[in-house]
């Protein structure tokens, strides 16, 4: 079965959708692995001044390592959803021309697809918002506030 330039043309107009999806999910997917950096290089700098830090002030360190650790955490379960989003939707792009080129009528598969793809985008999303509140208590610990 041959497909022409004129059949071809809708196919992609259709695949633009999840295209915009993967592009924009992974400007987020960069933003999270320079956080996690930060988090990281930020934890390494503590335990390295850790035996210099007065024993009054050990606990606060302490407390910064167990919010960075979770942090950690957060970015990674953000990172690994992201991804999973960008692979639903490459995977989406996929099926969108191969079902529409052979005229396969499979909308289930389809919705599926993008259904997880949003599925993994808000449960990223969702650690990513945990993973700032995160970042907020540490800040407030940082400079001596109440860290509610």
């Amino acid at each position: 079965m041959t497909i022409t330039v004129s059949q071809l043309i809708p196919i992609l107009q259709v695949a633009i959708g999840p295209v915009v999806l993967i592009s924009g999910v992974g400007l987020l997917i960069l933003s999270l692995t320079n956080r996690l950096g930060r988090v990281i290089d930020r934890g390494r700098s503590l335990v390295r001044e850790m035996p210099e830090i007065p024993e009054r002030h050990r606990s606060n360190t302490t407390q910064q390592l167990h919010i960075l650790s979770r942090r950690a955490n957060l970015l990674q379960r953000a990172i690994v959803f992201a991804t999973f989003c960008v692979l639903f939707a490459a995977v989406l792009v996929i099926t969108l021309f191969f079902t529409a080129a052979f005229h396969i009528e499979d909308a289930w598969l389809i919705g599926i697809l993008f259904i997880a793809a949003m599925g993994s985008l808000i449960t990223a999303l969702v650690a990513f918002l945990q993973e700032l509140n995160q970042s907020l208590i540490a800040f407030r610990l940082d400079i001596g506030e109440d860290s509610r």
